[in-house]
């Protein structure tokens, strides 16, 4: 959210303290924060109060924090980590060309026969929005 929201605090503490907000910890904590943002999300962004808005940017924080320390990445060598990427986010080899020049040179990386240069990372990283060392 780039705006700036005025919350009242008030508003806010209420609507904190029926979602118990606080660092998950449990996959049930997880599943009731991701219901909990559900609701808000079904409300629609234009409709939710600034109050809203503010617990859910909070909510999606905390989730994400959650979801970083168990759900990190599997340690793979930078090809298949490339592919397991690519199969992840719904990617075909074609979507590579802007980081690799030509199909030859992505077919190459993804199997194993060409390495992937620092600058090729730091494009990969941007691309799938990942640190650019699982590709070095």
């Amino acid at each position: 959210m780039s705006a700036i929201l005025t919350v009242d605090r008030k508003k806010y503490v209420r609507l904190a303290n029926r979602i118990l907000l606080k660092a998950i910890e449990t996959d049930e904590e997880y599943d009731r924060m991701v219901a909990a943002v559900g609701e808000l999300m079904d409300k629609g962004e234009d409709n939710l109060s600034p109050e809203q808005s503010a617990l859910l940017e909070t909510m999606a924080i905390l989730i994400q924090a959650y979801d970083d320390r168990h759900d990190a990445l599997p340690q793979l060598p930078a090809n298949e980590m490339l592919a397991y990427l690519l199969e992840t986010s719904g990617r075909a080899a074609k979507d590579l060309l802007p980081v690799f020049g030509t199909r030859g040179r992505a077919s190459e990386v993804l199997n194993g026969k060409r390495s992937i240069s620092k600058d090729q990372a730091k494009k990969l990283a941007l691309l799938f929005k990942v640190s650019a060392d699982l590709f070095i």
